[in-house]
């Protein structure tokens, strides 16, 4: 979970905010259109919860709700809060995990007694709970998810203080509660978690998962709270202070992952754990020896770090280190993609249209491309995606409508290079050039799916063991108006880090579907195997 930064507040007051009408139905027509899921619980005397959920095809926003709901990747410190082996099942407590669309893994817990049920994303990266409170009457986000009312539980015991969390999308504003935590079949007594009033973002509201277990170190954590996984040793409740993840990427399993506390599951793995020490506390930091693409070292690697974060969907590391991968697949930005795709199909036919005299604005609909006739899309699309250098436009629109606005981009093109008179060749030559200046206003970045079987091995060296993700472990694929794009797994981010440390890489759920992962508190270090 990406947030650049906490600040708590020692008075208590309530934090609520106004939302225009026209926000508000924004947002559930969005709903509305995006989410349609059915879920059944089980659980059985040993420990095992399981959450069913009927999928959905992968979407643009909803990929857009994966990343930014852990930040824009602009910063990946928490920042300054300024606040002061194998066991006996029967000894483990196991979560079953529910895999939504190969990005979000989330779980079940209840707070309070009677417990009141949450579904709550388990995140290494970051250290608070935080679910929607009752009092959050102003937030769309907190309508849409359960919401915990301390006044039908008899354990709760009142805190007040404040808090506020920044996340690069949006925010979370709250005070801090006391109450019983329900995790499988044990109970954490007296957990200090946060009760959120505000969820200043739209992506929250199309996040599936009410809240955010943290499982980092205390040393991160906002207002020194201590994590509920530190409660659970402290309480004794756990055989060994060991817990483990293994994430199934099939979004057509019935069970969609597993999280242990106490142990591990031998049955998720192959082989042995590569086990190395978390190099620094606050969050599962391990040093990372190099990369690899096609198994020949980038060259990159030196002194770089890397943290192992449940809460991330995708593997972020340095610019460059990055661009060597994407190079090396040949990922292109959407737009810069779709662009192209619209000059190869339809540029011929477009040079017809536009010599018959066809209105500019009316072309790409009357072929079918957009949905609509209308100048407005011409000028706002091509001004969004064209001009707009930062990212204050609307990232959903632009998932949604991208070969409508390629194919407006390429008619305005071709019809100022025809008004001087040049050859179709020529044009169309120009044409395709141009769309690879195009900003493009994802971080994410497209791949041609049909060469995925030819893209080659990335490969982590940890431990002095080669980590190798194939083609298919990396690539994810969108669904989107019939059609399916391929995403690259790779984001790039660059996060000053001070001497000797060097480069730092964010090792989220694309390489734990891969590899089994084991965070060991007690030996304070991390382990992989493969997954099985």
């Amino acid at each position: 979970m990406k947030i650049p930064s906490f600040v708590c507040f020692s008075n208590k007051r309530r934090y609520l905010g106004k939302m225009g009408d026209n926000f508000v139905l924004l947002v559930m027509c969005l709903l509305t259109s995006t989410f349609s899921m059915s879920v059944a619980i089980t659980s059985s005397s040993n420990g095992v919860v399981r959450l069913g959920l009927k999928k959905q095809s992968l979407g643009f926003n909803i990929i857009y709700a994966a990343t930014r709901i852990k930040g824009r990747y602009s910063t990946y410190a928490k920042g300054a809060v300024t606040t002061t082996q194998d066991s006996d099942a029967s000894e483990m407590n196991i979560i079953s995990l529910k895999n939504y669309m190969d990005i979000q893994y989330f779980g079940e817990i209840g707070i309070g007694s009677p417990p009141q049920n949450f579904t709550v994303i388990f995140d290494t990266g970051s250290s608070n709970l935080w679910i929607p409170s009752s009092h959050c009457h102003f937030s769309v986000a907190c309508f849409f998810h359960s919401r915990y009312n301390s006044s039908n539980s008899s354990t709760y015991t009142e805190i007040g203080k404040p808090c506020k969390i920044n996340y690069g999308s949006g925010m979370i504003l709250g005070f801090f509660s006391e109450d019983n935590i329900k995790v499988g079949d044990l109970v954490v007594k007296n957990q200090v978690f946060t009760e959120a009033t505000r969820e200043g973002s739209v992506v929250l509201s199309l996040a599936s998962f009410d809240g955010i277990l943290g499982l980092g170190f205390q040393d991160i954590s906002v207002g020194n709270v201590a994590p509920l996984w530190h409660s659970m040793m402290q309480q004794s409740l756990v055989a060994q202070k060991v817990f483990s993840f293994w994430f199934n990427k099939d979004p057509m399993a019935s069970e969609g992952g597993e999280l242990v506390f106490g142990g591990v599951d031998p049955k998720h793995f192959k082989g042995q754990h590569t086990y190395v020490p978390v190099t620094q506390k606050g969050y599962w930091q391990i040093d990372l020896e190099d990369f690899l693409v096609a198994d020949q070292s980038t060259g990159c690697c030196i002194n770089c770090t890397a943290i192992v974060d449940s809460g991330t969907a995708f593997i972020a590391g340095p610019f460059d280190a990055v661009k060597k991968i994407n190079d090396a697949i040949e990922a292109k930005g959407f737009v810069s993609m779709e662009c192209k795709k619209a000059v190869s199909q339809y540029g011929d036919l477009i040079w017809q249209l536009l010599l018959s005299g066809l209105q500019p604005d009316k072309l790409c609909s009357s072929i079918g491309i957009c949905s609509f006739n209308g100048t407005q899309h011409l000028s706002d699309s091509i001004k969004m995606v064209v001009e707009q250098k930062g990212e204050t436009h609307n990232e959903t629109e632009v998932g949604q409508d991208l070969v409508c606005a390629a194919c407006e981009l390429t008619v305005a093109w071709m019809r100022t290079e025809m008004m001087q008179k040049k050859t179709r060749g020529r044009v169309i030559e120009y044409v395709n050039k141009l769309c690879d200046t195009l900003p493009n206003p994802t971080t994410q970045l497209a791949v041609d799916c049909t060469k995925i079987p030819s893209m080659p091995t990335v490969s982590f060296v940890i431990g002095n063991k080669s980590f190798h993700l194939n083609p298919d472990q990396y690539i994810l694929k969108v669904e989107q108006d019939m059609a399916t794009f391929c995403i690259s797994g790779f984001i790039p981010l660059d996060v000053p880090v001070s001497p000797p440390q060097g480069p730092l890489w964010i090792l989220g759920e694309i390489f734990m579907e891969a590899y089994h992962t084991v965070f060991d508190f007690g030996n304070l270090r991390v382990g992989f195997a493969e997954a099985a």
